[in-house]
């Protein structure tokens, strides 16, 4: 093989690795992309990851943390809901849910295991005035296919997949502004 053919062949194989590349990062889903019909978007929701800790929860299927962004903990820190002002618009919260994991080194504590969704909650009395100012989304996670979808009535919980869905579970909270979560003393 004379050099020309072998820099010919280099440069063809090194194509077709970067199109497998291209092609493989094209086919992964943006989690930013997905949407509730008719609702919140996860894009609304972007650096949800680094927000602050309000609380957390747990039940024997799932273990949560629950965020919120700067709007959402100067509402706490202002006093809310003890103050009895409603939450300012602006505000959001998400809660990421896992599948409990039993911790390797303490066998009575459990942490996250498997990623099951995340839950979003963001206050704005004019966009969501026929659900008590708040929007709401969920977010089923697939780790196989690595991709979020709404959540849908199949899922557990069953989850209307519009920005009204967590509406009716949120109106024994509505004293509180529809919130549940209390911000733990620190």
């Amino acid at each position: 093989m004379n050099r020309k053919s072998l820099m010919i062949g280099t440069a063809v194989l090194c194509l077709a690795v970067l199109s497998g590349l291209v092609i493989s990062a094209q086919s992964k889903q943006d989690k930013y992309t997905v949407k509730v019909p008719g609702g919140v978007a996860f894009s609304e929701f972007r650096g949800y990851e680094s927000w602050q800790a309000i609380g957390l929860s747990r039940n024997n299927q799932v273990v949560a943390v629950i965020l919120g962004n700067q709007a959402m903990i100067d509402a706490y820190h202002a006093g809310i809901p003890a103050n009895g002002k409603p939450v300012p618009d602006g505000a959001k919260m998400a809660k990421i849910h896992w599948a409990p994991k039993p911790n390797a080194f303490f066998p009575d504590a459990t942490g996250p295991g498997r990623l099951v969704n995340v839950d979003f909650m963001m206050k704005d009395s004019k966009r969501f005035a026929d659900s008590g100012g708040w929007g709401y989304g969920v977010f089923d996670y697939d780790a196989q296919a690595d991709a979020w979808t709404p959540g849908t009535a199949a899922g557990s919980p069953p989850q209307g997949n519009d920005a009204k869905c967590g509406f009716a579970c949120h109106s024994r909270a509505k004293a509180n502004d529809y919130v549940f979560t209390e911000y733990g003393k620190r």
